[in-house]
């Protein structure tokens, strides 16, 4: 009985282990970051994660943007602070500069944007 429990304690360990330290290697999906600054001519956005305040600076050159769940261009980021991103970690060097990865998406929800009126 002693054996089954170090066994099944040895299986439970090494899952939370996986999970905690392998999943999360490849992408964060959809966190919410605070958008700290963009570059219109280099398509980069330069974010913060909300609750621990790390920092990514990401190549947006071909990311999807979706306001409200409709289609928005790359400027229209700037009239917003909190967005949700799904980004592939990973270092990426681009004209000179070292980055921390890829944004694939980025989803903007705020029921008082009017599509078309950003800043």
């Amino acid at each position: 009985m002693e054996r089954i429990f170090r066994v099944g304690t040895v299986i439970v360990v090494v899952c939370i282990w996986l999970h905690l330290f392998c999943g999360p290697v490849q992408a964060f999906e959809a966190e919410s970051y605070r958008l700290l600054s963009i570059s219109k001519s280099e398509r980069l956005v330069l974010i913060s994660r909300v609750p621990d305040q790390r920092r990514f600076l990401l190549d947006a050159a071909d990311v999807k943007i979706t306001i409200n769940d409709k289609p928005a261009e790359f400027e229209e980021l700037a009239a917003f602070t909190i967005i949700r991103v799904e980004m592939e970690l990973g270092r990426v060097r681009r004209q000179g500069f070292n980055l921390d990865g890829r944004a694939r998406a980025i989803i903007v929800s705020d029921p008082n944007y009017k599509h078309g009126e950003g800043e």
